[in-house]
């Protein structure tokens, strides 16, 4: 690529650009794949991630958080060891600090409710404590992530999100490849 001319890049940008614009149904197509898998849960992955979500959304979560609420277990698949870093960095050109900080660390807070039974911390998240989206991430896990593993509740579909992910994932706030926008800090 030394050799490289603009006008090779002005080719290569005009093809990322059509690929950034698939993102969206690549992330949605991606959260499909957690059907079916209930890793011993009453419901399926997707069925947790679409039950988080839509708790979210009824509790009048802005689309924002939503969207987060939908995406946060997304990383089960490929991230089984770390999921929440895969969500976090899916999500991290597209929502604000606030909520970034609460996906790539709802797993530590999650472990409030299950680490005694597997000789973990519960109290693991108290690390974090002080820090200023602590509250925001444990409400996030007692209020949504928690209570969604429920197979009596109205849970939406993902085609009810479908339309949120294409808008929020549309345009990043910060990236390193697109100069309008703030570069990630």
């Amino acid at each position: 690529m030394t050799d490289s001319t603009a006008a090779d890049y002005e080719i290569i940008v005009a093809e990322s650009m059509r690929f950034m614009g698939g993102l969206p149904e690549r992330v949605l197509a991606h959260l499909r794949l957690l059907g079916n898998d209930h890793g011993g849960f009453a419901v399926d992955r997707l069925t947790h991630c679409l039950q988080t979500a839509t708790r979210a959304e009824r509790a009048g979560k802005d689309d924002e958080y939503v969207l987060c609420a939908l995406l946060h277990d997304i990383g089960d698949t490929l991230g089984p060891f770390n999921h929440a870093d895969i969500a976090s960095a899916l999500l991290k050109p597209f929502v604000g600090e606030r909520n970034h900080w609460m996906v790539s660390n709802h797993d530590v807070f999650q472990g409030y409710y299950f680490f005694h039974h597997l000789g973990l911390d519960p109290d693991m998240r108290e690390r974090f404590r002080g820090h200023e989206h602590f509250d925001h991430t444990a409400e996030f896990c007692h209020e949504f992530d928690q209570p969604a593993f429920d197979p009596g509740y109205d849970t939406l579909p993902l085609e009810h999100f479908a339309p949120l992910v294409s808008e929020l994932m549309a345009m990043p706030r910060r990236s390193i490849y697109l100069p309008s926008v703030e570069a990630p800090g």
